[in-house]
């Protein structure tokens, strides 16, 4: 398919820089608002409600410490959020790099498995931040 069939490059580029855009706009607001400090978020319900730590637990401080440069502090944080971050990047990068190109659209399509391992890591990941043996993966 010619570059002229798939569009302009505007239009090609609209997606993946809208999306850096907005996700740039709430890393800055986090950035600015320090997650540490009591009264600027909300507390997370199951942690409140139940004393269980939830697979987001410690994510904004997380995006915190990353925002400030802190790669330990945001791992100590929550190690699966920065994954998922790293993750995130990377993927929009390759969106970014097929939009470019002569591909075009997104770089995956993932099918149901996927899906479900990402199911299992979170969960695995819940229940080890909630064990005694666990306690390095506390926020």
């Amino acid at each position: 398919m010619s570059a002229s069939a798939r569009g302009p490059l505007a239009h090609r580029l609209a997606a993946p820089l809208g999306v850096a855009a907005g996700i740039g706009a709430a890393v800055a607001g986090v950035a600015a608002v320090d997650p540490n400090r009591p009264g600027h978020y909300p507390a997370c319900p199951l942690l409140r409600w139940t004393g269980l730590y939830c697979p987001a637990c410690g994510g904004l401080r997380g995006l915190y410490a990353l925002a400030h440069g802190d790669l330990a502090g945001a791992l100590g944080a929550n190690a699966l959020a920065v994954a998922g971050y790293a993750a995130f990047a990377v993927l929009w990068a390759l969106w970014l790099a097929r939009a470019l190109g002569p591909g075009g659209g997104m770089p995956l399509a993932p099918r149901a498995r996927h899906w479900w391992a990402l199911g299992g890591v979170v969960l695995v990941f819940t229940l080890l931040r909630n064990l005694p043996f666990g306690s390095a993966l506390v926020p």
